[in-house]
């Protein structure tokens, strides 16, 4: 008897397994992009209800990754890097994890839709919809093409920030929303390419076990290259300016090279340095999507003072 109590304890679940439901980081990723969508919007919002907005997006956020969580919980059993989710590591029951997700799901949205306008309400749901039920359930385990046409679950923050802020939709929000969808395939096929047996173990269909690592390079280079002029495009409209052009010339630069090194690679020279390339350019994805935002947060700071846009 003592020992099965101990067991049990020692499985019990603390606020942080419930919290690493949520993907804190890619939680973060969300709010930081949907705070810039709301800010360089044209519209000023009350500060509070800008607080209350971004609050419904990250617990929307939260509750598609406690959606995903639950619905991959035999795959995540199998792969490496996340077997000791909370759900495969027993410390949280998969009947939590959905009720949770759906609990907060409807709790965003209606509270989004209370304090903001119905668009950006309903971009969130459609936004929790495409990940938890599109992505997670259809396309994830049904095509190699699951990152490319998922990736716009997390392109959508921004467009909702700026909804939020205007009640509408805009050039200057479909290309935000477009940096992040095209940004999405290079950052997580490089990812894919040096974690690749864990995705073949579990049986995901990511394009490096379907169609090869050298297609998956081809892949990447090509999606960077269609990538360069969305980011730049963004410097010629009302959010964008000199501070955000210069930012965006040189990380796409940066960003190219380290894309153009895993594309010239060969399988042999790939293993003998441990995939150094691939994990280099993985590295530099991270920094290219958020020094992006932060030029366009930065050129919204400065507008003001007559510094920022053109």
């Amino acid at each position: 008897m003592t020992d099965v109590s101990l067991e049990q304890t020692s499985h019990e679940a603390g606020m942080g397994d419930y919290f690493a439901l949520f993907k804190p980081r890619v939680m973060s990723l969300v709010v930081f992009t949907a705070l810039v969508g709301l800010v360089v919007a044209p519209v000023p919002v009350h500060p509070f209800i800008a607080f209350v907005a971004i609050l419904c997006i990250a617990v929307g956020a939260g509750a598609s990754g406690a959606l995903n969580m639950w619905w991959d919980a035999d795959i995540d059993r199998i792969m490496r890097r996340t077997a000791k989710r909370p759900i495969p590591s027993g410390k949280v029951q998969p009947g939590e994890a959905l009720g949770l997700g759906l609990t907060l799901s409807a709790f965003s949205v209606i509270l989004l839709a209370l304090a903001t306008n119905f668009l950006a309400a309903g971009l969130l749901a459609f936004t929790i919809f495409f990940y938890a039920v599109i992505y997670s359930m259809w396309l994830k385990r049904s095509t190699p093409q699951n990152i490319v046409i998922g990736g716009a679950a997390g392109a959508f923050p921004p467009m909702i920030g700026w909804a939020v802020a205007t009640g509408g939709i805009s050039l200057e929000s479909i290309l935000m929303f477009a940096l992040i969808f095209m940004w999405t395939p290079p950052h997580f096929w490089a990812l894919a390419i040096f974690v690749k047996s864990d995705y073949g173990n579990a049986g995901v269909p990511m394009l490096t076990e379907t169609h090869g690592r050298r297609v998956t390079r081809n892949h990447i280079m090509g999606y960077m290259i269609a990538l360069v002029p969305v980011a730049l495009a963004i410097s010629f409209t009302s959010i964008g300016g000199p501070i955000y052009l210069a930012t965006a010339v040189a990380l796409n630069l940066w960003f190219l090279r380290a894309c153009f090194r895993v594309w010239r690679r060969d399988e042999a020279q790939a293993e003998a340095d441990n995939f150094a390339a691939e994990k280099a350019a993985f590295k530099v994805s991270l920094y290219y999507l958020f020094l992006h935002f932060s030029a366009l947060l930065a050129e919204a700071a400065l507008r003001p003072w007559g510094f920022g846009g053109w």
